[in-house]
């Protein structure tokens, strides 16, 4: 047990008993037989290290009710444990009135102070844990921990590290929900780049005109609304990274522009004449297969090898089922520090569950699953009845017997499911499944599921 305790009291016998008992224990002491002795040490040392103050309550020269008012007073946030005699328990309650953590009386057994310091320091680790998540939840998604314990997802991370110190551009490649940005702020945060700026832009959550504007940034009047000069994420990453997600949704026009700020360093923003030089760093990520795009026509040949210089293939939560469980946890922790929920586990049943499903929406299906059932907690533990949405209902033909099915099909099947689930709200439906709107939309018009969603129910 490592800890620092601070011991006032009058009598020797009783300081020798604690400081006998705590030191066999591991706990560093320091004691004091007067209560202006403590407070002297308490105001003119860091004594804010110290874990807990075992203070009795009758002293000749100043009582501990006096002594804990001027504790309180240099607001300092240490336990007081207030040590009395049977006689005075009415002073003992008055301390804790006053903001002590508990008394004892005398005499005590030692089970009774090591119990009392043991929850004070359990206490205080829980709020150093919930401090540190805070900061973690503070960070850029540069600087934030990537939560795996599986080897597969571990070849990733060191691959990502790895290829971080070149200046090369990386292309991220994996379904989605698989944490490519987390992948991409590891790459800059790990890059000579480090201090300078990590943005990110979705190019299939905007329009050709807004991600444009967005890209490269606007002058004034350059378009009805235009009533300012912007900058755009080009000019506010200079000297940092760019992460470009969904890039196999960029138009062909704004994949030229693109191509040639990876070639020249250098673009125009909308509505100017001048060329304005950068130096970024691209990462770029697509849950598309972008070779076949290259031979449809609907990505740019020379982008791909510009952008492919260093792929990184992220592999679906199906496929690295060892980190569903530290994913969930993680989740449940961030969650009940945004929610102010006292809920601290996963039971048993639930995790087998959660291994047991096939997680098409990926890690980011995994938060929503777990966001929602944190908002339907009522104890302190998430049950597998809170995690119905997993019990899903394949079609016959994609789950048949030795049938052989298309990762297209599957996919349909499920989007399929889901809308039916959230009762055809598609803005619903995309949260579930982890995909933008936009491309819920293109994925039901690609899978020509328009008809059925319409003769079903209306699509939200």
């Amino acid at each position: 047990m490592t800890a620092r305790i601070l011991i006032c009291d009058d009598e020797v016998e009783i300081l020798s008993y604690l400081r006998k008992i705590l030191v066999a224990k591991g706990v560093a002491v320091e004691s004091f037989t007067s209560g202006m002795a403590l407070l002297n040490h308490l105001e003119n040392s860091a004594a804010e290290t110290a874990d807990l103050i075992l203070l009795d309550i009758k002293m000749p020269d100043i009582d501990g009710i006096r002594v804990l008012e001027r504790i309180r007073a240099l607001e300092m946030e240490i336990p007081v444990l207030i040590m009395t005699a049977y006689a005075c328990i009415g002073s003992a309650i008055e301390a804790i009135r006053l903001g002590a953590y508990d008394y004892v009386t005398k005499p005590f057994p030692k089970e009774k102070v090591l119990g009392v310091l043991e929850n004070i320091i359990e206490r205080k680790l829980l709020r150093q844990e919930n401090q540190a998540l805070k900061e973690e939840l503070k960070k850029p998604t540069a600087l934030k921990k990537i939560v795996f314990t599986s080897s597969r997802f571990r070849e990733v991370h060191d691959l990502a590290r790895q290829v971080a110190a070149s200046e090369a551009n990386i292309l991220i490649l994996g379904e989605s929900g698989t944490g490519k940005e987390l992948v991409a702020g590891l790459i800059h945060g790990n890059s000579r780049r480090s201090a300078g700026s990590f943005l990110s832009l979705n190019c299939a959550a905007l329009t050709d005109t807004l991600l444009e504007s967005q890209l490269f940034g606007h002058v004034r009047g350059a378009f009805t609304g235009a009533v300012t000069h912007q900058k755009g994420l080009l000019e506010e990453a200079d000297g940092g990274t760019l992460f470009l997600d969904e890039i196999g949704d960029m138009s062909l026009q704004l994949q030229a522009k693109l191509l040639r700020v990876l070639q020249e360093r250098d673009f125009i923003p909308v509505g100017d004449t001048r060329l304005r030089n950068v130096d970024v760093r691209f990462v770029a990520a697509t849950n598309k297969d972008l070779l076949r795009e290259v031979k449809l026509g609907r990505f740019r040949e020379d982008l791909f090898y510009r952008l492919n210089v260093i792929p990184i293939t992220l592999p679906p939560l199906r496929e690295r089922k060892e980190d569903i469980e530290p994913l969930a946890r993680h989740f449940v922790a961030r969650f009940s520090l945004h929610m102010k929920k006292e809920v601290s586990d996963v039971s048993r049943d639930a995790i087998r569950k959660l291994i047991d499903y096939s997680w098409p929406g990926n890690i980011r299906e995994l938060e929503n699953v777990i966001e929602r059932a944190m908002i339907l907690a009522q104890g302190t533990v998430i049950t597998a009845d809170l995690l119905p949405l997993l019990s899903s209902e394949p079609s016959a033909d994609s789950q048949a017997p030795g049938r052989m099915v298309s990762l297209a099909t599957v996919e349909k099947d499920h989007i399929q499911y889901v809308l039916k689930k959230s009762g055809y709200h598609k803005s619903r439906a995309a949260g579930v499944l982890g995909i933008a709107r936009r491309t819920l939309d293109r994925k039901i018009e690609e899978y020509g599921l328009v008809d059925s969603v319409y003769a079903e129910g209306d699509v939200c």
